[in-house]
């Protein structure tokens, strides 16, 4: 009895954290989003006032296409380059554990608001980028000036910040057994086919984690878009954070802001449930196919 409330005085601190900052936000939103709330008076109830009006509203359908757009382009580059630059990183090379440190500071550096701003400068019309590639003869690009560019420009940030991701799928790959390689070698499969019949197939389950964590953090990025774009240009990178930040700390709606964030918790929840659901037909589990091969 006496170690059981030793435990809950130690997880208190965390116990108090979930209650004031996670539970107590969460409800109080989903209440919000049924009121007319501008955070001086008193929250008036309107029902289903604010998602009726939110699918009426432009300016939401270009935030959920630009969200979808910038989650889409980030996600698999970012797992993909993650997943190369881990597989380099699994030889034994000299000085590999400086290049895996150099590697893995820019997840943690990339949530900076200073970096956004360095970013901005880096890709501005006469910035650091448009300055080398202008040593091969090409005019500056202006990358703020279209969608396309402009959403490319925060997707890199995203993409740059895969140290996370990298370290994950390093640990996986230094799980996977020797003997397995040896074993496809003799059989005569070459570097490539033991890669996408070997090595792909263990590291599914690593794989569809860093999948669903990169989709959460994906559809919730805010830092980097606003710093670098807000949401420039013609709203093409103006990503459903955004708006919720906009509309809450801007115009002072806060009914409205929490009903926005509600339909990206919902969207969030089916993308998850999707993953989670395929991932029956992708995910290789070797101690299931232990099981079964007894």
């Amino acid at each position: 009895m006496k170690k059981q409330k030793i435990g809950l005085l130690y997880i208190t601190p965390w116990l108090i954290g979930l209650l004031v900052f996670t539970i107590y936000p969460f409800v109080s939103s989903f209440i919000l989003s049924f009121t007319d709330y501008n955070m001086i008076s008193a929250p008036k109830f309107i029902g289903i006032k604010n998602y009726i009006n939110m699918f009426n509203d432009e300016s939401f359908w270009n935030s959920v296409f630009a969200t979808f757009e910038y989650a889409f382009i980030t996600v698999p580059f970012k797992l993909a380059f993650a997943l190369f630059i881990a597989f380099i990183l699994n030889f034994k090379l000299k000085g590999i554990n400086f290049f895996r440190t150099a590697y893995y500071i820019p997840s943690i550096l990339g949530g900076n608001i200073a970096i956004a701003v360095l970013w901005r400068f880096l890709f501005a019309t006469d910035g650091l980028i448009n300055q080398f590639v202008g040593i091969f003869g090409i005019n500056p690009i202006p990358w703020f000036s279209s969608g396309l560019g402009a959403m490319i420009t925060i997707s890199l940030l995203r993409i740059w910040e895969f140290g996370s991701a990298m370290v994950i799928f390093l640990a996986a790959l230094k799980d996977i057994p020797q003997e397995l390689y040896e074993a496809a070698e003799v059989d005569g499969a070459g570097k490539i086919r033991i890669f996408f019949n070997v090595t792909i197939p263990l590291l599914t389950p690593i794989i569809f984690f860093n999948l669903v964590m990169q989709l959460i953090q994906a559809f919730q990025e805010f830092n980097g878009p606003y710093m670098i774009t807000n949401g420039g240009p013609l709203y093409k990178t103006y990503l459903m954070s955004m708006m919720i930040y906009d509309n809450a700390f801007k115009f002072f709606n806060m009914g409205y802001a929490s009903a926005i964030s509600w339909i990206l918790f919902i969207i969030i929840m089916i993308f998850t449930a999707f993953v989670f659901k395929s991932s029956r037909y992708w995910v290789f589990y070797s101690d299931e196919a232990g099981e079964d091969s007894k």
